[in-house]
């Protein structure tokens, strides 16, 4: 029999009983679709976690208060940990490998302009903080290069706080209060919008060692580095450690490299993608079931037809490739339709939920593929073979 006969024949088999095997296929696209759809999200809201985070550049760490390990020791021990300062800072400017430090602290104020009012986030930042950070200023320049710890009183505002209290005038060179206190606005950062629910547009930028003033803080709140980028992270921790250890005498801080950040979410993430694409495959299974029961009752309907074959000169080898055949062919159908209906569904969810990330994952879509054939061929042995091995007289008699 000749390829071109063989799926002829196949295909007219699955049409001669479109409702069963529609009820079939369909056990197999809802699997593919469900695989399809769950791992999209989850494709999705990985790269957009990516996305947010790698938006203000690659090669940043972060140096926080306090150390993260769990360790033995007395409680008395629980408060002696010594805040990070900009001295730290400062320190760090001198370490190898690092191109610039921005130490900064953040709260909430209420900033006030000829009786416009407006509470926002107020961030204490040095000069580097452009430098560490891909931020970039739409109007005049950003805060100086003053002693961080006795700068002048000049801010920089966020897009959304200029236009809010400068409707139609320039802010720059116009005198603002921030938290009570009179600053002179230098500058306005172009539009940067939301990053994980915070308005980075709705904010202003005013010199650390003041806003830590403003705040009545002793600790900053983090220190952000840049390093090069063609130094060994390893080497740049150790810098790190090596300059603030021999400051505070022992390891009271936290280093968090963005990379080894993005790293942890993406293992993360990857875990749920394979776990609900796992949860789908289940219902590839039900579906090999499906055709495992359709071709059972195919065999018995089709008795007469199958001595007829074997009559005609048919080896059992030639009956079984019939019958997987008609089982590759219903999986290759329905996971078909289930890629489509995954992929169609998955684009509307985003034009209906424009902010829900969705990106097919093809590699999956071609694994899932591949896995509903091998199911169904799977499921196809057991009718294939007791089809093969019917005796011919007997098949013709069934008639």
């Amino acid at each position: 029999m000749r390829t071109a006969d063989f799926l002829r024949f196949a295909f007219q088999s699955l049409a001669s009983h479109r409702l069963r095997t529609f009820l079939s296929a369909l056990g197999i696209a809802i699997g593919i679709t469900a695989v399809i759809l769950l791992t999209s999200i989850g494709q999705g809201l990985q790269r957009f976690i990516v996305d947010e985070f790698t938006q203000f550049g690659t090669n940043i760490i972060g140096i926080t208060p306090g150390h993260t390990d769990t360790r033995g020791g007395p409680i008395g021990a629980i408060n002696t940990v010594r805040p990070l300062s900009i001295d730290d800072a400062l320190a760090l400017r001198r370490a190898p490998h690092l191109r610039a430090v921005d130490p900064t602290v953040q709260g909430n104020g209420e900033i006030a302009f000829e009786g416009r009012t407006r509470r926002v986030m107020i961030y204490g930042v040095s000069h580097a903080m452009t430098d560490v950070v891909k931020m970039a200023v739409a109007q005049g320049a950003f805060l100086p290069d003053d002693d961080p710890r006795s700068a002048r009183a000049f801010a920089v505002l966020g897009a959304k706080a200029a236009d809010e209290l400068f409707p139609d005038t320039s802010p720059l060179g116009q005198h603002l209060r921030v938290g009570g206190e009179r600053y002179r606005i230098v500058g306005v950062m172009e539009a940067k919008g939301q990053v994980l629910g915070m308005d980075l547009d709705d904010m202003v930028y005013i010199p650390v060692g003041r806003a830590l003033e403003m705040f009545n803080r002793e600790s900053l709140g983090e220190i952000h580095v840049g390093y090069d980028p063609l130094t060994p992270l390893v080497e740049v921790e150790a810098s790190i450690r090596h300059t603030l250890m021999g400051r505070h005498g022992r390891e009271d801080f936290t280093i968090t490299p963005q990379a080894k950040m993005l790293e942890t979410f993406g293992t993360i993430l990857g875990a749920i993608t394979f776990a609900v694409a796992a949860i789908g495959g289940i219902s590839l299974l039900v579906g090999g079931i499906g055709i495992l029961t359709i071709l059972t009752i195919a065999v018995s309907e089709r008795t007469a037809e199958i001595g007829l074959l074997r009559a005609l000169g048919a080896t059992q080898q030639r009956i079984l490739m019939l019958f997987l055949g008609e089982a590759a062919a219903l999986a290759a159908l329905g996971g078909l339709t289930g890629l489509l209906l995954g992929w169609g569904i998955g684009q509307l969810l985003h034009i209906l939920i424009p902010a829900l990330p969705v990106e097919t994952p093809w590699s999956y879509a071609v694994i899932a593929e591949i896995s509903a054939v091998i199911i169904g061929l799977v499921a196809g042995v057991l009718p294939a073979r007791r089809a093969a091995q019917l005796d011919p007289i007997e098949a013709l008699r069934s008639e």
